[in-house]
């Protein structure tokens, strides 16, 4: 063991089998956590079931860290009554919950004019459902003992814009308001809920198509895992009690807070609005101040560092 942040602390992390989730629950184990790895070893799309990479994940952390320290489960997050068994797995073999990460992800991405709706729904299901499924059945042990955290990853892609993405762009952009709702209604209860847009080289980066691989391998050497499991880990300890309600973004050895949507421009009409005073007065006013139709390399225009 290499520290003691997470010392006592009962963490699930959801898609720990492989890439960012593994990274996690591996960093948290590091940190003193006992960890529940959660994953059902499906491919990037979602389909199939493999117990083996949840646990291959307990035997590495049982090896640094003995015994006792991990367990695998392979339950889906997308499933209310799975979601339940995910969080009642830390509860039987450690005795509590303090810690939630939702992570757990996958891809159906598509042109939005040939997006089917099961495209849409199967993404919407792990992500956006996953996310309160697992933190639903996690808040009324944290309720009681008046403590825990949650860590959810959202994605530039809802939080910037992606092209063929609309499902997942919407699921994530979607985790970061639910997780702004769980600070708010857990905040008597001394609950925390943060977002991390992660910036990482995975299977589901290497998914997308039309890539140059040479600048994949750049992004695989600069953007790793571990330095988002080291954000993570900070935010699910005792160490970041003054944070919640954020969203955070770990991109090399860059860390970011990011802004949340507030007004920027108003304008006041004392005899009220027509269309046609809009077109004549609202929008050159608006105009220079609207969000450019940006991708996340668009904003990111330097490379990590």
């Amino acid at each position: 063991m290499t520290g003691t942040m997470l010392q006592g602390k009962v963490c699930v992390v959801t898609g720990a089998g492989r890439g960012i989730g593994r990274a996690i629950a591996l960093a948290m184990a590091d940190e003193g956590a006992q960890v529940v790895v959660n994953d059902v070893g499906a491919a990037v799309d979602g389909q199939g079931f493999d117990g083996g990479p949840a646990q291959q994940v307990v035997n590495e952390i049982e090896s640094l860290h003995g015994q006792g320290q991990a367990v695998a489960n392979t339950d889906s997050v997308a499933e209310w009554d799975a979601a339940q068994a995910i969080v009642q797995t830390a509860v039987d073999r450690f005795g509590h919950i303090d810690v939630v990460v939702n992570n757990a992800g996958i891809l159906r991405d598509r042109m939005f004019h040939y997006m089917t709706p099961e495209e849409f729904d199967a993404v919407m299901k792990v992500h956006l459902y996953g996310a309160f499924n697992v933190s639903r059945a996690a808040i009324p042990h944290m309720r009681k003992q008046l403590s825990g955290a949650f860590v959810h990853m959202t994605s530039t892609s809802g939080l910037i814009g992606s092209v063929g993405q609309a499902n997942y762009a919407a699921a994530k952009l979607g985790i970061a308001g639910l997780s702004r709702s769980i600070s708010m209604d857990m905040q008597r209860y001394n609950v925390r809920s943060n977002c991390i847009g992660p910036h990482a080289f995975s299977r589901m980066i290497e998914s997308i198509p039309g890539q140059d691989e040479a600048a994949l391998q750049v992004r695989a050497q600069k953007t790793r895992p571990d330095q988002v499991a080291v954000l993570a880990t900070f935010l699910a300890s005792p160490a970041a009690e003054k944070i919640s309600g954020q969203i955070l973004g770990a991109r090399g050895n860059e860390i970011y807070l990011y802004s949340q949507p507030r007004p920027i421009r108003t304008m006041h009409s004392s005899e009220g609005w027509t269309p046609e005073a809009m077109a004549e007065r609202l929008l050159p006013a608006f105009l220079p101040s609207l969000t450019p139709l940006e991708r996340t390399r668009d904003v990111y225009a330097w490379d990590a560092i």
